[in-house]
């Protein structure tokens, strides 16, 4: 045979392969169409193993046993869409627990934030809230969840990523622990100055102090000075000890804002190296709440710790047409060599296809959260 004559047997192949799959597609509608009536789950975990068992004791050698085993995966994983699709369109996929509202109430309103006055967090709550809130500040970021969960605050401020030094680990950890909720994000650009008392010449400096990754974001700019390089907890923290010891051999690095609430005098603004540096900062709260308008979703979920898993969550993404715009993952404390996995992807709870992709992972995923819409 040519391979013009190999290429036409393929083709009819593929038109009965396809024939064949309409058929299935068409009895899972059916299939659907009984668990509306009779409440029964879609996914059935124990009925698709033996399933994949029988298929695969159908074939005659290891690399097609290893090829109907991954073909027969994507033809289930494809009649759950399409029955979750059904679920959601007669109404039977139920109530997600989020409440979606105009506003937020944010006047008046009660914020935390971590670390001390000047932080580039209270910043960000700044440029958020606006000066019609109560805020106060504490020293951790399992503080300001600790108080938001026990309602001494509204709202907190916490940073989540940085734009050169990647992710903040521990907040996506307690997001997962704690039953709070995204509701708000705030992006703002970083700059960070030379901060000293008022009179300090550069000459005098002999010792800075700042955060570790401020620190290493500046350190373009320290090279060039024979300094001492202390790490403080928070950039904020460094200008007020550099304002309390008074001390012109000293100097922090922070933003202006800390400057001017500690009374520092910038010496040099935009000592970090990148001009485009930037944190996003979300406002969480402990309500489950969204706003109407909000179009990004958050959510953390684990998986089998098995070949391809990932993917077949992933895939109630493509088809819903959602877009992803964000993955991270974390390991599970206690568990080696497993992970929690971390998505943001455009969408409003509302929407039938995110409702829909939800309601999938659900049912597939280990312990899946919805951590906010905003």
């Amino acid at each position: 045979m040519d391979l013009l004559e190999l290429r036409g047997q393929i083709d009819d192949i593929d038109a009965k392969i396809v024939e064949l799959y309409e058929q299935r597609m068409e009895i899972s509608r059916q299939v659907a169409e009984y668990k509306i009536g009779t409440g029964k789950k879609v996914f059935d975990r124990q009925r698709e193993t033996e399933k994949l068992e029988r298929v695969k004791a159908l074939t005659h050698n290891e690399f097609n046993r290893h090829g109907i085993e991954e073909l027969f995966e994507q033809i289930m994983s494809m009649s759950r869409k399409l029955q979750y699709q059904l679920l959601a369109e007669h109404g039977s996929l139920g109530k997600l627990p989020f409440i979606g509202v105009d506003e937020l109430e944010t006047q008046k309103a009660r914020v935390v934030f971590q670390g001390a006055e000047g932080a580039y967090s209270q910043a960000a709550m700044m440029q958020y809230f606006g000066d019609r809130i109560n805020s106060f500040h504490v020293d951790t970021f399992r503080d300001a969840m600790s108080a938001i969960d026990e309602g001494s605050a509204d709202f907190a401020v916490l940073p989540i990523e940085n734009s050169t030094a990647g992710i903040v680990s521990e907040i996506y950890d307690l997001l997962q622990e704690y039953e709070n909720y995204i509701v708000a994000e705030q992006i703002i650009h970083i700059e960070h100055c030379l901060l000293a008392v008022p009179g300090t010449r550069m000459s005098d400096i002999r010792t800075v102090y700042s955060h570790p990754q401020s620190l290493m974001q500046s350190a373009r700019f320290l090279q060039n000075h024979d300094w001492r390089q202390i790490s403080m907890q928070n950039n904020a923290f460094a200008a007020k000890k550099v304002a309390e010891d008074g001390d012109r051999t000293q100097a922090a690095i922070a933003g202006e804002h800390a400057g001017r609430i500690y009374g520092l005098e910038v010496l040099q603004r935009g000592v970090n190296q990148s001009g485009t540096n930037s944190t996003r900062f979300i406002i969480v709260t402990n309500q489950k709440i969204f706003r109407k308008d909000a179009r990004k979703v958050s959510i953390c979920f684990e998986v089998p710790h098995e070949s391809g898993s990932l993917y077949h969550m992933l895939s109630h993404f493509i088809y819903n047409n959602l877009n992803m715009t964000k993955i991270e993952s974390r390991p599970i404390e206690g568990r080696n060599w497993e992970y929690r996995f971390f998505i943001d992807f455009e969408g409003n709870l509302s929407d039938s296809a995110v409702k829909n992709a939800l309601r999938g992972l659900r049912d597939e995923a280990r312990n899946m959260k919805i951590l906010g819409n905003y």
